[in-house]
């Protein structure tokens, strides 16, 4: 699949309308679905391949969070032999009481993998809990950014932002 059928399969699959309320807190009146292309294997498969040209050189282990991050970084490890960590937002207070869970990562390059970042705020928050498990965080790989501020947000935190597609570029290939 090129990149342009790529952006039209997950704009036709992942995007509704209606009333939402975002992460950030901000109100849309249009939604990026990402569980509608993380649960299909044939568009998780296209787009895990093409999230693998993203990944900076010199990773070491790839950060899923919770929750639309885990299946990414699976799919990505699937095909680049790189192994995962699952990212919790908040750690359990039962059985290994870990933050993230997988593979350590204390001393390792570590690239954080998201579906749709708005804000960013919960890609700084894990890459906070990563740093202090030991882990260099530096870089973040996602889907869809849909404003242009995560950029700058991440980048005052030291993380680079790397996305496949913005949301002004899906919506200019899809031409809506």
């Amino acid at each position: 699949m090129n990149r342009n059928d790529l952006a039209i399969k997950i704009y036709d699959t992942a995007h509704i309308t209606g009333e939402f309320t975002l992460r950030s807190g901000k109100t849309s009146n249009e939604y990026f679905d990402k569980y509608r292309f993380e649960a299909d294997p044939v568009l998780l498969d296209s787009i895990s391949g093409a999230m693998q040209s993203l990944i900076p050189e010199g990773t070491e282990k790839l950060a899923g969070l919770e929750m639309g991050g885990i299946p990414l970084a699976a799919a990505i490890s699937l095909k680049t032999g790189l192994h995962s960590i699952f990212v919790r937002k908040k750690a359990k207070d039962y059985g290994t009481r870990k933050i993230a869970e997988g593979t350590a990562f204390a001393g390792q390059k570590v690239c954080i993998v998201e579906d749709v970042v708005t804000t960013g705020g919960q890609i700084i928050w894990s890459a906070e809990d990563l740093r202090k498990e030991g882990a260099i965080v530096e870089h973040v790989i996602c889907v869809i950014v849909r404003e242009d501020s995560a950029f700058d947000y991440l980048a005052n935190v030291g993380l680079k932002l790397h996305p496949l597609f913005t949301m002004k570029e899906i919506k200019e290939i899809k031409g809506v």
